[in-house]
């Protein structure tokens, strides 16, 4: 529906839309984690959960990802900030939510930050703390040399760490976003922790909601996908009534 998308680089980004209701013009704009894509089975779950509600959805996968054009070495969190931007770019005269996972949840809060034409705002188990994550994940691996979580496909590039440290947190991009923001996190979440969403929210303007899942991982697994679907479509129905 929307042709090909191409960031400011010439890479092509993946895509699937998702059309609930060809009559409405809100979209819901998915953008996955690190070493993630568009087609995470949650993402994908919550895709279509949307569409049979009849919201619109874009799920995308970020260059170097997925079938995306572009090297998975150059999958910064600011260059995936200008991916966001490029595929903004395709949807003109949508109102937009943007949901991101994990260290796409930072990409939106930088990208929100700037841009108005994000008019809602959802963190899924949404990366605050960058640099804490870096340290955290791989600081034990040699970037350049090395692997995420021990994954060929996936090498630790010096650009990528470099980039977590530079950002530092985006807990004080949370000042600089008006529109209604909602954060859901599981507590059992071991990849990126809870206070996470605890301390970027404290820190958030109204209106803003912090949702916690009892028992739910990182990816929402199981009998937390369906809870997390639910809360995000009460939430973006509420926001359109």
């Amino acid at each position: 529906m929307f042709g090909e998308i191409r960031n400011k680089n010439g890479e092509k980004l993946d895509y699937t839309f998702h059309c609930g209701n060809p009559e409405s013009k809100h979209i819901v704009v998915l953008g996955h984690g690190v070493t993630g894509n568009k087609d995470r089975p949650f993402l994908v779950a919550l895709s279509q959960a949307l569409e049979a509600g009849e919201f619109n959805v874009l799920r995308f996968s970020f260059a170097g990802n997925g079938n995306s054009e572009g090297r998975f070495e150059d999958a910064t969190i600011t260059k995936e900030v200008d991916d966001l931007g490029s595929v903004l770019d395709t949807l003109n005269g949508y109102t937009i939510c943007y949901a991101g996972h994990s260290m796409g949840g930072a990409v939106g809060v930088l990208r929100a930050s700037t841009d108005a034409r994000i008019q809602q705002l959802i963190s899924l188990a949404g990366m605050v703390d960058t640099r804490g994550f870096a340290q955290r994940e791989f600081g034990d691996v040699t970037p350049d040399e090395g692997n995420m979580w021990d994954d060929p496909d996936c090498p630790l590039s010096s650009a990528y760490m470099d980039d977590l440290t530079a950002i530092d947190t985006v807990a004080d991009r949370a000042s600089q976003i008006s529109v209604p923001y909602l954060l859901v996190h599981g507590t059992e979440d071991d990849v990126v922790p809870i206070e996470d969403s605890q301390t970027i929210f404290a820190q958030a303007n109204e209106p803003k909601e912090l949702v916690v899942l009892s028992g739910a991982d990182h990816v929402f697994s199981d009998d937390a996908t369906p809870v997390m679907i639910q809360t995000v479509i009460n939430w973006i129905a509420k926001q359109e009534s």
